[in-house]
């Protein structure tokens, strides 16, 4: 039924199927591990342009940085070994060719392929007009956070662009460092776009009372130095003195290297509700997949728990298996400072936020459409949050929640 295409020392024997997963992040990891629980028993390939074995990357903005943690790995270097994993570390895939099943690497090498998953994950955003100076950081790799970490041992003052859930987190681990913050947004509050100014206010208060200068609505107009960043301008004029800077302002799918290919990309790789790409024998997960939902829209889902639910979907699905019925209410959390904010369900901007629970530090709300609980965010009350799921998979009546 499969035709093999092998043209690397890294092949498979005669008649043995070859899987390669592109990325070197969690998606990856997930989805070689259930490869081998499912009985997979070919060759598998796990393609990344980091040199550090898959790893865990929620810790970069929080335990890394902090220096709590040197280890974030997800499997040591010996279980890719036991489970007969090939590694190709330090070797970004630049090119896939989808007629000949084959994955160009940076190195000239080149993989063939029986099923290709593309697991690349997201690149942050950069702001491009800004110099080329020592200070300026963004955060995605654990080579950067150890950069980042080893600048904020000698700082004094921080500036952070976006409030985002990684501007956020950021901010929260370099105050714990003892470093002078400034947090700037130009949305009115941080994680307008996500959860709604009601929270975000919430958040902005949390971060003031841990001595952050949180500064809304206004963006950066421009950074200044002399080799190494010294000033930060506001666009309403304000000079701050800043000795690091640290960019938060998104991410977008990296799939640069799939020009060409024939795998159709709109804001991620466009899938169907098993991870299939609109290529043959090419599927998609994690926070560079779209897939198409329960509704029938396209939805990239960046939920560090939403990549083991789709990898049992995809591994099924890629070896004929029949995959698992589940209902997945999403989740994802967020830790600043002491609290833990969590977010259950698939809460929007745009929603009726009832605060049903707030003692000046910690929170509780639901999130309201048309009628319905869709979910709830809450700050420090883990439980109170868990509790909630069967009644947001329900589609439960606020009223009846409420009480």
């Amino acid at each position: 039924m499969y035709e093999l295409h092998v043209t690397s020392n890294d092949g498979a024997g005669p008649g043995e199927r070859a899987i390669v997963i592109v990325g070197g992040g969690l998606a990856a990891a997930r989805t070689a591990e259930q490869l081998r629980r499912s009985g997979f028993p070919g060759r598998i390939t796990i393609v990344s342009d980091e040199v550090h074995v898959p790893y865990d990357r929620p810790p970069l903005s929080k335990e890394v940085l902090r220096k709590e943690a040197d280890d974030v790995a997800l499997k040591p270097r010996e279980w890719y070994d036991e489970q007969g994993i090939t590694l190709r570390l330090g070797a970004a895939a630049t090119g896939l060719d989808t007629a000949k099943r084959t994955v160009t690497l940076a190195d000239g090498s080149v993989l063939g392929y029986d099923e290709l998953v593309i697991a690349t994950g997201l690149v942050p955003r950069r702001i491009p007009s800004f110099p080329d100076l020592e200070g300026i950081r963004v955060l995605r790799s654990f080579d950067e956070s150890m950069a980042l970490r080893e600048h904020a041992s000698a700082a004094r003052h921080a500036v952070i662009i976006g409030a985002g859930f990684i501007g956020c987190e950021v901010a929260a681990s370099l105050r714990t460092l003892g470093v002078d913050v400034v947090l700037v947004e130009p949305q009115p509050t941080p994680l307008a776009a996500v959860l709604g100014e009601r929270i975000g206010e919430l958040v902005a208060r949390l971060h003031r009372a841990e001595g952050v200068d949180v500064r809304l609505g206004v963006g950066v107009a421009e950074v200044r130095g002399h080799g190494h960043v010294d000033t930060v301008v506001l666009t309403d004029g304000t000079e701050l003195p800043a000795d690091l800077v640290v960019i938060g302002i998104g991410s977008h799918p990296a799939t640069d290297w799939l020009q060409g290919s024939g795998v159709e990309v709109d804001n991620g790789v466009l899938c169907d509700e098993a991870g299939r790409t609109t290529a043959p024998n090419v599927w998609a997960l994690g926070d560079v997949a779209s897939w198409r939902d329960a509704t029938g829209h396209q939805a990239r889902v960046e939920h560090w728990s939403n990549v083991a639910d789709q990898a049992r979907v995809v591994v099924p699905a890629m070896l004929g298996q029949e995959a698992p019925s589940v209902v997945v209410v999403p989740y994802f959390w967020s830790d600043q400072y002491d609290v833990k904010i969590q977010c259950l369900g698939e809460p929007e901007a745009t929603d009726t936020v009832h605060l049903v629970e707030d003692d000046g530090r910690k929170f509780l709300a639901y999130y309201e459409r048309d009628g319905a609980l869709v979910g709830v965010v809450g700050g420090g009350m883990p439980g109170k949050v868990m509790k909630t799921r069967a009644k947001i998979a329900a589609a439960a009546p606020i009223a009846e929640v409420l009480g």
